[in-house]
């Protein structure tokens, strides 16, 4: 268990070890929630809108080269895309925590 002290302005300090474990460094945004007993924070990942867009073609390309018979209507490709995206972003939120 990590003790914080809140300091001037609000602000307070995470451990070290917090931070290396959760790969966290100046700049990092985190997300507090009120929950019974406490406060809980997790760290949030914000990216660029262009390279947000850029990846989401970039995937829907492999999508098509590795499955030009998938011929999905298009809502139903995007909710295929997001799936894989999430299953992706899962994998390597995992290997960031081990």
């Amino acid at each position: 268990m990590a003790l914080l002290k809140i300091l001037r302005s609000s602000q307070i300090t995470l451990p070290v070890e917090l931070r290396q474990r959760f790969n966290l460094a100046e700049g990092d945004y985190l997300d507090a929630q009120a929950v019974t007993g406490g406060i809980l924070l997790k760290p949030v990942s914000l990216v660029e809108r262009k390279k947000a867009w850029d990846e989401v073609l970039a995937v829907m390309k492999e999508v098509h080269a590795t499955h030009p018979d998938l011929n999905l209507a298009p809502e139903k490709e995007e909710e295929w895309i997001a799936k894989q995206v999430k299953a992706h972003r899962k994998t390597k939120k995992s290997k960031a925590h081990a």
